[in-house]
């Protein structure tokens, strides 16, 4: 079992801008005023193509799919929350809160990984659950800790516990639950994203310990980290503001580990947090500005890990 993977599915954006149906509750999005949406867009496409030709000159296989004009999908930039791919060659689909989002649920992109070599098993759909308005988003809403098979998962609106207690039951991992908070406008809210306050690596992980507001699901949530052997890298509330929770440990050449994260996640850390993560890897930063302003998203989101197994019969 990997915690880390070399192949990562990324979705070019052709539509992308702020998402008027995921802001009521991802507090991180912002309009740009007075920009016109096809230069959001197009400012959008530069950053990821810029990203993602980062991710290539480190050796790391991106999977590129290209967006769809018709489906007018905002946010299809961020395909870690509808899909998730397993080292035992089962895919899961998730309920997505928002409803245009659910359209960045497509099979062809499936039917992509399959002809890059890769073995879907067995596709576990959770997706009727938005009938009941319940929601699970994918690698957004759930950590996983691959080795030690725990799951990880604040309750947000976008993270129902029963479903996720589910999930936890059909791909075999325990779970570790608690909700985590963030101020706004002088409120504690949840936060609607567990990416966006945790990533775990191998030897590692990088977290908002304050963003847990009850000391004993903090408590838990540190031992668990501890028990498993992770250096628990502390981070603050302004740095969770700057994306530096959003971050991903991938394989580039030769088996080489860097954490993948944005140029405002990296900027915001102090020299001793880049110290303790040299540590263990090597990082890389791209900027994401546009990204992270009008999607509320950052380098994390926009990766979806591919650990399926290869197919025998691929020449």
């Amino acid at each position: 079992m990997q915690q880390t993977t070399n192949t990562i599915l990324m979705v070019r954006p052709v539509n992308f801008r702020m998402n008027e149906q995921t802001a009521v509750n991802n507090y991180y999005q912002k309009d740009i005023d007075d920009v016109l949406p096809d230069t959001i867009n197009t400012k959008a496409q530069k950053e990821f193509d810029a990203f993602v030709e980062k991710l290539r000159a480190i050796g790391v296989k991106v999977i590129v799919v290209k967006d769809r004009m018709e489906t007018d999908t905002p946010d299809s930039i961020f395909p870690n929350n509808w899909v998730s791919f397993h080292e035992n060659g089962d895919v899961g689909l998730y309920p997505m809160f928002a409803e245009n989002r659910r359209k960045e649920r497509r099979e062809d992109i499936l039917e992509t990984i399959e002809k890059e070599g890769f073995l879907i098993n067995n596709i576990i759909d959770y997706t009727s659950a938005e009938e009941e308005q319940v929601f699970l988003e994918g690698t957004g809403s759930i950590i996983l800790d691959r080795v030690n098979r725990k799951a990880y998962c604040a309750l947000s609106p976008r993270a129902d516990e029963d479903l996720f207690i589910e999930f936890c039951e059909d791909f075999e991992y325990s779970p570790v639950i608690f909700t985590s908070y963030q101020t706004v406008d002088g409120a504690r809210k949840p936060i609607y994203h567990t990416n966006v306050m945790m990533c775990i690596a191998e030897t590692f992980a990088v977290i908002c310990l304050s963003s847990i507001d009850d000391k004993k699901e903090r408590k838990n949530v540190i031992k668990h980290l501890k028990e498993d052997g992770k250096e628990v890298i502390d981070i603050t509330e302004t740095q969770l503001n700057n994306f530096a929770g959003n971050m991903l440990q991938v394989k580039g050449d030769n088996d080489v580990r860097y954490l993948i994260m944005s140029q405002a996640a990296y900027d915001s850390l102090t020299k001793a947090q880049i110290k303790q993560i040299e540590k263990h890897c090597n990082i890389l930063s791209s900027s994401l500005e546009t990204i992270e302003t009008c999607g509320g998203g950052s380098a994390r989101c926009m990766m979806a890990e591919v650990f399926l197994p290869k197919s025998k019969n691929k020449v």
